[in-house]
């Protein structure tokens, strides 16, 4: 790398490759650098081997991000064309699903009657909050994933539709999660736990958006899907594009300081606003830092001799499941994260994958099963014991199957993604005021210093795998740096550009 490129992204995470991916395409010279020995960031499959669990089994673990539930309507994926590119998203017939105690559950399917009537005396209630949000999911998702600087795009009527809904819901469940509109707890469990998706205390209206806008989607056609194969074909898809269009990728590449960055006319960030602060210089990094870091997750890659066996049967349906409880259950959990302690009982996000995809077998029949648990924000602790006796109480004999356990601290975790300080996959604190401004208040939150710019979770639209921020960030370099007024396009075999 002797010549000066035209830019050097720093960060092979999904925002970050979707800028590199429009800015190569846009004929610019365009270098990634990542810093483990694979690109992909918070979007990769590994072998997973532990002590009892060889490569011969032909085991793959997600090894951040397993379930991209924003993929599907994120405008940029939606240009980007997966499905043309190889990728196959399978579609669980339940979103998500949240286990309960006497063998009950709540069970969000993609069908919104189905839902509606298993819900009992809460499903009217349901259509009436979810519906409209569903029935408009694209504009929501719009919504959600804009720079939270312009109005996003689209029919008038329906983005005015699908904000009033956005708005109506976030406004019942941000107070008191609608405790009083509820009969069941099948229906306040079923949004605590999409709303749990933020890491923060139950309940706030970061929290309340979230579950809206993830609830929209969850009875979209598209669901909330999963990646033949493992998520790492979403990143293989990015980086393939990418090369065809004269970019490179040099894997273990490190940049922890200004000496780690090679020449460039830009240098683009897609990595958490602390790690990027140290890149600066004042007034630069205090700036970054302003945003405050968020709460943690202990990653847990298990090994399986059989599904998940769940007291309700319903719930092997889906494609993702909420351990944690009530919604009482889960708010106590919560509150014990945010202020610094364990949880005795920690929310769990959970995927056992081969239950929809028959490739993610072992050759033997082993299976691996994702799991993140809340935790405060870098710990050491193995919280394994804990998620286990959560996993009992509502799929008693899941100790009996497990083979082994790869477990991840929240303080590892940057050891397999720099962009995750102290287990903080969020980048940064999620709430309502630091979801727009973030990393700081600023009219354009991506570029943070003269010829650097910033693409990840730590700005716009925020967490997800969606590709949205390096969309938004690449954008403003074209205009800016690069004076180029248009964004090409990003269909397969396509070289044309489609005006803003």
């Amino acid at each position: 790398m002797s010549s000066v490129r035209d830019v050097v992204v720093v960060g092979s995470g999904p925002n970050g490759l979707a800028a590199a991916v429009i800015l190569a395409r846009a004929g610019l010279s365009v270098t990634v650098l990542e810093g483990q020995p694979s690109s992909g960031g918070g979007v990769r499959s590994l072998p997973l081997i532990t002590d009892r669990v060889a490569e011969t089994e032909g085991l793959l673990r997600d090894v951040c991000a397993a379930v991209p539930a924003a993929a599907p309507t994120s405008p940029f994926f939606a240009e980007f064309d997966l499905a043309a590119r190889g990728v196959e998203l399978i579609v669980p017939e339940a979103s998500y699903a949240q286990p309960l105690e006497g063998g009950r559950a709540g069970i969000a399917y993609r069908d919104l009657e189905r839902t509606v009537e298993r819900l009992g005396v809460d499903g009217p209630r349901w259509r009436r909050l979810l519906g409209p949000l569903s029935t408009h999911a694209a504009e929501v998702a719009a919504i959600a994933l804009s720079d939270k600087r312009s109005v996003p795009r689209g029919d008038p009527l329906r983005m005015a539709r699908a904000g009033a809904a956005l708005g109506r819901s976030t406004a019942l469940m941000a107070g008191s999660w609608g405790d009083g509109y509820w009969r069941t707890e099948e229906a306040r469990s079923l949004i605590g736990g999409v709303a749990a998706h933020t890491i923060s205390t139950l309940p706030s209206l970061a929290a309340a958006g979230t579950a809206s806008y993830l609830g929209a989607l969850a009875h979209a056609p598209a669901g909330w899907p999963l990646v033949r194969g493992g998520i790492g074909a979403i990143s293989q898809a990015l980086v393939a594009d990418l090369l065809a269009h004269g970019g490179e990728v040099i894997t273990d590449h490190s940049v922890r300081s200004p000496r780690d960055l090679p020449p460039a006319r830009v240098h683009v960030l897609n990595t958490h606003a602390r790690v990027a602060a140290d890149l600066l210089a004042e007034p630069y990094r205090s700036r970054l830092r302003q945003l405050p870091l968020g709460a943690g997750v202990c990653k847990l890659d298990y090994v399986l001799s059989g599904p998940v066996p769940w007291a309700d049967p319903e719930v092997v349906r889906a494609g993702t499941q909420h351990i944690g409880g009530s919604l009482a259950q889960m708010r106590f959990a919560e509150a014990d994260v945010a202020a610094g302690r364990h949880a005795e009982r920690p929310v769990v996000l959970l995927s056992d994958p081969a239950q929809h995809d028959d490739s993610r077998l072992g050759h033997s029949g082993l299976r691996p099963v994702w799991a993140y648990a809340h935790v405060p924000h870098g710990s050491t602790q193995d919280v394994r014991p804990a998620v286990e006796a959560q996993l009992e109480r509502f799929a008693p004999g899941f100790r009996d199957l497990v083979v082994d356990c790869l477990v991840t601290p929240a303080s590892r975790m940057a050891d397999h993604n720099a962009a995750y300080p102290g287990g903080d996959i969020a980048g940064g604190l999620i709430s309502m005021w630091h979801m727009v401004a973030r990393p700081g208040p600023a009219l354009d939150p991506y570029a943070v210093a003269p010829g650097v710019y910033l693409c990840s979770q730590s700005t716009p639209p925020g967490p997800g795998v969606h590709g949205m921020a390096g969309v938004h960030m690449a954008r403003r370099v074209l205009r800016r740096e690069f004076k180029i007024p248009q964004i090409p396009s990003l269909a397969p075999q396509s070289t044309e550009r489609i005006t803003d």
